[in-house]
């Protein structure tokens, strides 16, 4: 009977290890996903590197240089603390020996070379909504920066968050690998909005409350929260805290950092302005009329 029954477990065991194994395996792009030729628009490419601001945490720390792109910020989470990678096309510590489809599926699908998860720290839960297109031109806009030596330390993550295979179970929650759909029924500016915000801006990754497995909670997008990084709120910019201010205030804050209190942003935002501010002010109005949009969600009630 013991015997028996110590069979059942490991045949259990095995079969649950299978079928784990199975779900939990890297999802990366159709192999003839990049196959149509694609004329790189890199201008475009600069444009979706400040929208997605990728220098507010892949540029060097301590230097002025936007493009600099050695990393080696350390991101704390209640996971762990994260320590943003090199993505200069320097060839040996950077991102220079990646072709064309590793970026866009580390963009789109969360997979690095050679068919690892990537850890959500890198907000690719927002960057797959961004065109397949949009993705080439931040490629080819990058290989035109100067390749930066120094490589990061690996992340600093207690088990079992430091086991990526987890993560597989974790993006069949929190990853649909869809790309942005545009509302025939807005215009299209309050689209172009709604896709820098959603896809490469990635406003909700920071403007949103998150369940106990560090996924955005979908009831309350922008509804604000507890700071990812662990110190600090970030506010709700939904209606229910933006409702008095103007398309045209939000828009300020986004083109220099002043609200309408006559305050500047800080934390975590004032690089997200940096990187805004330099979008055309045609996309600023764009991404402040779809915030303004946005309705009314109460989210978390900040400690007193």
């Amino acid at each position: 009977m013991l015997r028996k029954l110590l069979v059942s477990v490991i045949l259990l065991a095995i079969v649950g290890g299978a079928v784990f194994w199975f779900i939990s395996a890297p999802q990366p792009l159709a192999a003839n996903a990049l196959a149509a030729p694609h004329t790189a628009n890199v201008k475009n490419g600069e444009t979706m590197f400040f929208a997605g601001g990728c220098s507010s945490c892949h540029a060097k720390p301590g230097q002025d240089n936007k493009f600099n792109l050695s990393g080696g910020l350390g991101l704390k989470s209640p996971f762990g603390t994260f320590y943003v990678p090199n993505i200069s096309s320097d060839p040996n510590d950077g991102i220079g020996k990646w072709s064309e489809t590793d970026f866009a599926n580390a963009m789109l699908r969360g997979v690095g070379p050679g068919g690892v998860h990537l850890y959500p720290a890198f907000p690719y839960t927002s960057y797959q909504r961004m065109t397949l297109a949009d993705t080439r031109d931040l490629y080819a806009f990058i290989k035109t920066l100067q390749p930066e030596k120094g490589r990061v330390r690996d992340h600093d993550l207690p088990f079992p968050f430091n086991i990526r295979r987890t993560l597989g179970v974790w993006k069949l929650l929190n990853l649909d690998g869809k790309t942005f759909a545009a509302d025939t029924s807005k215009p299209a500016d309050w689209n172009r909005g709604a896709y820098l915000v959603n896809g490469p801006g990635h406003c909700a990754e920071c403007h949103s409350p998150r369940d106990l497995m560090g996924g955005i909670v979908s009831g309350q997008r922008f509804a604000g929260g507890r700071n990812p990084e662990g110190e600090g709120w970030v506010p709700n910019i939904t209606q229910a805290r933006l409702g008095k201010w103007s398309v045209g205030e939000i828009e300020e804050v986004l083109a220099s950092g002043l609200n309408p209190d006559g305050d500047s942003v800080g934390g975590s935002m004032a690089p997200v302005v940096r990187n805004t501010g330099q979008l055309s002010p045609d996309d600023r109005k764009a991404m402040a009329a779809y915030i303004k949009s946005l309705p009314a969600v109460e989210g978390p009630k900040p400690p007193k």
